[in-house]
């Protein structure tokens, strides 16, 4: 929605869902971030008059004619200007009360990102990141869904090297730790973390070293995604902390 766009009210919820036939189905787009190491996601304001004022996740009603699927890329599309991210299907919501317009089930998506290399390209309605740990209150039950898909990203993180994409293409071993610790919400043991990762043979030394750092440089490595396919056709065992 343009920025001095008037808020939708119920009525017009009511009269979208009319026009579009009535499937009573939404979908919500939860898109996480880390930066200076904190876990952030991107909200927007949103654009019910019920909720005026707070945060929602990137959502809107899918069309009759649109797939799951498809309306995720869609919303993302038109309230990031982002296309090309890869997003999964977390769960569904389907609270009696949970929209004030009418009967609305939304399915959650999640996706991860590198805050440096995927940034919004419109600020609509304020859109931007926020840190997850400052995140109190929210319009709809969008809190509870965006604490289901954190909950999903904690127990992902460990089953599936999907947290190298919040990173850059070359990191270090500090930076990685920080990554998990920020998800994971726990202090790990350097030593130990550092062993359970160079014992799976799946980071490799790229030869450099970190620049403009305010502490002794370290080495920069990068995640080996080919030996990571080979390890799961023989059923990789994830990472257990």
């Amino acid at each position: 929605m343009p920025a001095n766009a008037r808020p939708k009210d119920v009525k017009t919820i009511l009269e979208q869902l009319e026009r579009e036939g009535y499937n009573g189905i939404s979908v919500d787009c939860v898109i996480f971030g880390f930066d200076e190491n904190e876990l952030k996601v991107l909200l927007i304001k949103s654009d019910l008059a019920n909720f005026e004022g707070k945060w929602s996740l990137l959502g809107d009603l899918i069309d009759s004619r649109e797939t799951l699927d498809g309306a995720a890329y869609r919303i993302l599309r038109e309230r990031t200007g982002i296309e090309d991210l890869y997003l999964e299907q977390v769960k569904a919501f389907g609270e009696v009360d949970r929209h004030p317009a009418a009967r609305i089930i939304t399915v959650a998506y999640c996706s991860l990102v590198n805050v440096q290399h995927y940034q919004p390209r419109t600020h609509d309605n304020e859109l931007h990141w926020h840190t997850l740990k400052h995140i109190t209150e929210m319009a709809f039950d969008h809190k509870q869904i965006l604490d289901a898909c954190y909950e999903w990203l904690q127990k992902r993180i460990q089953e599936h090297p999907l947290g190298f994409s919040l990173l850059p293409r070359k990191f270090s071993l500090r930076e990685l730790q920080n990554l998990y610790e920020a998800i994971l919400g726990v202090s790990l043991d350097r030593r130990n973390f550092r062993k359970k990762f160079f014992s799976m043979d799946l980071l490799e030394d790229t030869g450099e070293l970190e620049t403009n750092v305010p502490h002794r440089p370290g080495k920069l490595y990068h995640f080996n995604y080919e030996k990571y396919r080979m390890k799961e056709r023989k059923k990789w065992f994830g990472i257990d902390f």
